[in-house]
């Protein structure tokens, strides 16, 4: 029988450092499937979250791939999917949001709306996904959550609608006022927050005297969201012209029983999507996935590679043969697994809006569509413009097969884009990254899984623009320039600085040089 439980797929995005991975934990928490978090407050004792198993991940604390999290909450199926926030794996985030309905965007309630922040809002906006805000770190000194408020309206041009309001100030948290009902929801601090936090609902006339002020403070500034019409509304909500608003302390465990509730009650359920042939599936119809994610190395005592896939229709039932939409060739599902960060376990079905894995699925790419009935192709996720090139080369001549297996694979991943050319041939490939910081993954998984130490050897290109066979042909030998082909196919002219790729464009009017999606934008 299908699983006919409701589903919620969301993803967690922010800034760095904002506290994606902690809150990642707490609603893993909070949802009883882990029984202490692991981010613990203190260096010393620090734990690994669930969702960063990386060797990179643990050592610097900061999420550098993004990890997918399925667990049962209300009698609702949650997969929540956390993200990198550091903007220089923005093309992993990017890759996550094709394949969820909703986002929570958590906002540092010291630093407001951060670039990352800002630029997470905007693609959110036009992919037509709904986004609930939550205030984070309210436990700690922060901005005024009326200037939050307007902040956010300034700035992004969606009306917050806070459904809780802080009781006591910034670094002061006492707990929150829940609009909704008018009750004082009121929190009691755990040790480092490992566990769950205690908390009681109250009705204003059980506020106790302690609380008092901080409630009447906070219900004033109630009354003055109700007169600027800042009341929830379902239907702007989901149409992309409002965003809910929560105050929490992810690190505290405070909030998070509500934003979890919030996700069940507004948040949208999985709906029919269109191809690109503008053709549309419907949940209901016959089953359909896309691959938006490729992962290797999750299992450092065999080598594994993963293919992330959203159920975009249908029930997905284990061993089933189905067709790859790019080559028409069957492909089949029989080690088809579900997914909690870098655990695995055997999936025996899945329904629309589950994330589940294909294991060493090689024919599969990002991107790819896989379906039964009618053929689908869902819109390809796409690939932004690089800003970082360097050179790569085998520090160990005698380790050139596994050299080409691992920049085959990185590549297949999306870490780095990997650019060819018959000058420098396969042994030098040139790597593009939209962040420095991915060539650092890039060294750390090629020493380490794939056994083929690299030298990397920075070049002086800044900017990369698309071009065609003909481009490449006519651009050949000019200065500051070089065109090199993507392993999708597509050819990228890299200059040295925009004067020179602006010139090239003043110099070949008939040449195809098209910028590429910035990397954040």
């Amino acid at each position: 029988m299908p699983d006919k439980r409701p589903r919620r797929t969301f993803a967690v995005i922010s800034h760095p450092d904002a506290g994606k991975s902690t809150l990642t934990e707490a609603l893993a928490l909070h949802a009883r499937v882990i029984t202490e978090a692991g981010a613990v407050h203190g260096k010393g004792d620090r734990r690994a979250t669930v969702s960063d198993w990386m060797a990179m991940e643990k050592a610097r604390g900061i999420s550098i791939t993004s990890a997918a999290l399925q667990f049962v909450y209300r009698d609702h199926v949650v997969n929540l999917v956390d993200t990198p926030g550091h903007s220089d794996f923005s093309e992993d985030t990017y890759r996550v949001l094709s394949a969820v309905d909703s986002a929570v965007m958590l906002v540092d309630a010291g630093k407001g709306l951060e670039p990352q922040t800002l630029k997470l809002f905007k693609v959110c906006a036009l992919r037509g996904i709904p986004v609930i805000t939550v205030i984070n770190k309210w436990d700690r000194p922060g901005l005024s959550p009326l200037a939050l408020m307007d902040e956010i309206e300034r700035q992004i041009k969606l009306r917050p609608t806070p459904l809780t309001w802080p009781v006591g100030e910034a670094g002061d948290f006492r707990g929150v006022l829940d609009r909704r009902t008018g009750e004082f929801v009121k929190y009691t601090r755990t040790a480092g927050g490992a566990t769950r936090a205690p908390e009681r609902r109250m009705s204003a006339d059980e506020v106790e005297d302690v609380d008092a002020e901080a409630w009447a403070a906070a219900m004033d500034e109630h009354e003055l969201l109700g007169l600027d019409d800042a009341d929830h509304d379902q239907k702007r909500f989901l149409a992309g012209e409002t965003t809910p608003v929560m105050f929490a302390s992810a690190l505290q465990n405070f909030g998070v029983a509500q934003l979890l509730d919030l996700l069940l009650d507004l948040a949208p359920a999985p709906s029919a999507t269109a191809g690109v042939d503008g053709s549309v599936r419907e949940v209901e119809d016959d089953f359909s996935a896309f691959v938006f994610k490729v992962q290797s190395g999750m299992n450092s005592s065999h080598r594994d590679r993963m293919a992330y896939a959203r159920v975009v229709s249908g029930t997905f039932e284990r061993g089933m043969i189905v067709t790859h939409a790019s080559t028409g060739r069957p492909f089949a599902t029989k080690y088809a697994q579900s997914l909690f960060g870098r655990e695995t376990s055997a999936v025996e079905e899945a329904s629309p809006g589950d994330i589940i894995g294909f294991v060493n699925a090689q024919a599969l790419r990002v991107g790819d569509t896989v379906h039964l009935g009618d053929k689908i192709e869902y819109p390809p996720v796409p690939s932004f413009a690089p800003e970082h090139f360097m050179t790569a080369t085998a520090r160990d001549i005698g380790r050139y097969k596994q050299f080409r297996r691992g920049i085959e694979q990185l590549d297949q991943e999306g870490v780095v884009q990997v650019l060819r050319s018959d000058l420098r041939g396969d042994q030098s490939p040139v790597l593009a990254a939209v962040g420095p910081l991915q060539f650092e993954v890039v060294e750390e998984r090629m020493t380490h899984e794939f056994n083929s130490p690299i030298r990397l050897t920075r070049l002086d290109y800044q900017v990369a623009r698309r071009t065609d066979a003909d481009g490449a042909q006519e651009l050949r030998g000019a200065r500051g320039c070089e065109v090199l082909q993507r392993t999708d196919g597509t050819y990228l002219a890299l200059f040295i600085d925009k004067w020179r790729a602006n010139n090239a464009a003043r110099e070949h009017p008939d040449v195809l040089l098209e910028e590429l999606p910035a990397g954040g934008a």
